[in-house]
């Protein structure tokens, strides 16, 4: 069991049969009253956010999330292949438990699923990717990063705004968290 008070940002519990990761969290006094900690969670299976009010001392659940380290291998229609990277056992997983990691995978990229009861929840990615560019209009001599961008298409299909210096052949990093240009890769 844990506390109100003891939760975290990343900090996974029980709520009414839902398993709810804390994404962040703030411990407020009233000048008379009670303190309270208000946090935004987000439900595991659903990836639906609220925003919950809780006193210190209310006990929840703590859930053991496991985390187990994949190779993705290729897609087969709407589903994904992965193999277990410790005994090479390879197994199905559906797109929606991929939710928006499919966007950034590459076959033999390595990630982690999470695993609550022997059940697949999520697929955690790295936080940033680095993919070549495929297609993109083209610069122009004199264009600067000055904060205009331009629709690029990645490796994996996926499009993302970049500056207008990135060209075709680019390699560039991605932000898996927002789906933004970070940088060009060396």
């Amino acid at each position: 069991m844990i506390n109100a008070g003891e939760l975290r940002a990343g900090t996974t519990m029980e709520r009414n049969g839902q398993l709810m990761e804390v994404l962040s969290f703030e411990h407020i006094k009233m000048g008379r009253g009670t303190a309270v900690v208000r946090t935004r969670l987000r439900n595991v299976t659903t990836g639906s956010v609220t925003e919950e009010t809780f006193r210190p001392e209310e006990r929840f659940p703590r859930a053991r999330i496991e985390k187990m380290e994949v190779q993705y291998l290729y897609r087969d229609g709407d589903q994904h292949v992965v193999m277990d990277t410790n005994n090479f056992e390879q197994f199905t997983l559906s797109a929606e438990e991929f939710r928006e990691a499919a966007r950034y995978l590459r076959e033999s990229d390595h990630l982690s699923l999470l695993r609550y009861d022997d059940k697949v929840i999520g697929v955690e990615v790295p936080i940033s990717v680095t993919l070549e560019v495929t297609q993109t209009d083209p610069g122009f001599k004199g264009d600067t990063a000055t904060g205009t961008f331009k629709p690029a298409t990645l490796e994996t299909g996926t499009v993302v705004d970049v500056p207008l210096f990135v060209a075709v052949g680019d390699r560039i990093k991605v932000d898996t968290r927002t789906g933004k240009y970070l940088e060009r890769a060396q």
